[in-house]
């Protein structure tokens, strides 16, 4: 299990154009792409998934550009990562991985399927919390963040 390009690339994305929501400013995709060294249509591609995700709203001619469709504090990381690529652990995972068999073999008694929930789990515990604002903060601010609420 890892995260996708898609959705670091995502997530980055969206921390760019969350810079500027204060001040109204837009940003092009040429702009984007140029500030974070992403290609013109990969930056496109992945725009267009926070657009139809409800996360970025698009306004077209010459003052056009991407801007957030709600303020920062507001979106929540864990809704963009299933935006842009789902969990990386759900109960399809099983059913998908059963070997040449129908069914899972281990569909009873499965210590492997509890490890991926406990993950997973853990994973949704943390990104609820966060928010694209949080993540405009420093590395130190999400450490604390993240362990203040392990206490």
């Amino acid at each position: 299990m890892k995260f996708s390009t898609q959705e670091e690339y995502g997530l980055r994305l969206l921390l760019r154009i969350a810079k500027f929501y204060r001040a109204g400013k837009s940003l092009t995709i040429p702009e984007i792409a140029g500030a974070e060294k992403i290609s013109h249509h990969n930056v496109g591609k992945i725009l267009r998934l926070l657009r139809l995700g409800g996360f970025l709203v698009a306004e077209r001619g010459q003052t056009g550009g991407y801007t957030l469709a709600r303020p920062p504090e507001e979106i929540k990381v864990k809704e963009v990562l299933e935006s842009l690529g789902g969990r990386l652990y759900d109960d399809s995972f099983c059913q998908s991985h059963s070997g040449a068999a129908d069914f899972c073999t281990n569909t009873i008694d499965c210590s492997l399927r509890s490890l991926w929930k406990v993950i997973q789990d853990s994973i949704d515990t943390v990104t609820e919390r966060l928010t694209i604002k949080d993540l405009m903060g420093s590395e130190n601010y999400i450490f604390e963040i993240i362990t203040e609420s392990e206490k």
